[in-house]
């Protein structure tokens, strides 16, 4: 089958259009958005993007975890579908394109198709999955998880927030919980779009990147139990102090990622004390070490690392130490014909591009245990992202989304 026409190119004016239409949902404070998972925002993003499918003449499908599918058919109905998308809910104090752009960038590639006149011969399906950013329900990409086989459906329901509320629960509160068996679903290829979330790209001057890999992540969640005491009237050497060891871990952690260099990372992001008084030595501290490597062996050494040493840090200083895995992904080699597809595609259209590993965790990490799968990204500037202050350009989200239309019509295949 002959390749997309280099002339054939989306209609940027109206993608942008819809990303700045959708970032009016869920407002942040600071000029981006908070619409976070199965949240009433979360309800309201889904219902326009519904619409929109609907304008599209797209049908829809919604399985047990809220994910959303809405198809266009190909002229072959034994054909399985070529599968697209990405995430509509955001961080608390998110930007308007994380997720965003590769949702709508996939609806702009069928409305693009719809207006030039262009038949596949394999459907078709544009995906809003639930849940990947994480911040509400642990773990991130939780519902693509469980569409893989990763997570069970029972384990994803009881899944809680930081106010006890229970996924299963706000989802049917929300009205998006469907009847679809998740997973049930088969498919010929997936493909994402994304911005990089870093500052490679936009430091190389590079407008496309070619994902080749995803780094794998573990989400370490430390419980320490000390003891409440007065943070006056307690002797120093009489204090059973979790903040002391949280601080201790924190420093180790560090340390462990700086000695795995290169190609590793680790931090925290998220951290509860209890009971948060000013004049009141924490009794327990609640925080999550997150990890990262594209090494399999140099991340599963980092956690072993990291586990004992913090129990060497909270031992001396009489403090409980307990560690639950709440995120996890192997590292993930994506699919070397659809990355080929999307190189192709980047060299057709003229684009400047180079490979990259990507730094954040994606729907396509699980997409690719069923399917092949690869992504696409762009530039976003400063690499700033899980910001209200994340930006990109037209002229970036337009071209990301030229190249994800040319490698989904590539593998869906053109027909006259």
């Amino acid at each position: 089958m002959p390749a997309p026409g280099e002339n054939l190119r989306i209609n940027s004016a109206r993608l942008w259009d819809s990303l700045m239409e959708m970032a009016k949902i869920g407002p942040g404070v600071a000029g981006g958005n908070n619409r976070q998972t199965l949240t009433d925002a979360d309800a309201e993003g889904r219902a326009l993007f519904k619409r929109w499918c609907d304008d599209a003449g797209l049908s829809m499908g919604v399985d047990q975890m809220g994910n959303m599918f809405m198809r266009r058919e190909g002229s072959d109905p034994d054909a399985l579908p070529v599968y697209v998308g990405s995430h509509l809910d955001t961080q608390p104090t998110g930007g308007k394109y994380d997720g965003v752009l590769g949702v709508l960038g996939a609806l702009e590639c069928v409305r693009s198709m719809n207006d030039l006149g262009i038949r596949t011969r394999h459907p078709i399906v544009v995906v809003n999955w639930t849940n990947e950013e994480g911040a509400r329900f642990a773990p991130a990409m939780l519902a693509s998880g469980v569409f893989a086989g990763v997570h069970s459906l029972d384990y994803a329901y009881g899944r809680e927030d930081l106010e006890g509320k229970r996924f299963g629960d706000e989802l049917a509160r929300i009205g998006w919980k469907g009847d679809e068996e998740v997973g049930a679903r088969k498919m010929h290829a997936y493909y994402e779009l994304h911005i990089e979330q870093g500052p490679i790209l936009e430091a190389e001057e590079k407008e496309i990147g070619v994902v080749t890999h995803c780094q794998g992540l573990w989400w370490l969640e430390f419980t320490l139990t000390g003891k409440e005491a007065h943070t006056g009237s307690t002797p120093m050497p009489m204090r059973t102090n979790a903040g002391l060891a949280m601080a201790r871990i924190f420093e180790m952690v560090q340390e462990v990622a700086m000695e795995n260099q290169p190609d590793a990372v680790g931090g925290v992001g998220q951290v509860t004390f209890t009971p948060n008084s000013r004049n009141v030595l924490p009794g327990k501290v609640v925080f999550t070490v997150d990890i990262r490597s594209p090494d399999q062996a140099k991340l599963d050494g980092m956690r072993a690392v990291i586990e004992a040493k913090a129990a060497e840090i909270c031992a001396p200083l009489g403090v409980g130490c307990a560690v639950e895995p709440v995120g996890h992904f192997d590292p993930v080699t994506f699919a070397p014909e659809l990355v080929s597809n999307v190189r192709a595609a980047a060299e057709r259209l003229g684009y400047t591009h180079r490979d990259l590993i990507s730094g954040a965790g994606h729907d396509a990490c699980w997409a690719a245990k069923v399917a092949p799968a690869t992504m696409v990204m762009c530039p976003c500037v400063g690499g700033l992202s899980h910001n209200e202050a994340e930006e990109i350009s037209p002229e970036w989200a337009a071209a990301g989304t030229d190249v994800l239309f040319h490698a989904v019509l590539e593998t869906a295949e053109i027909v006259s």
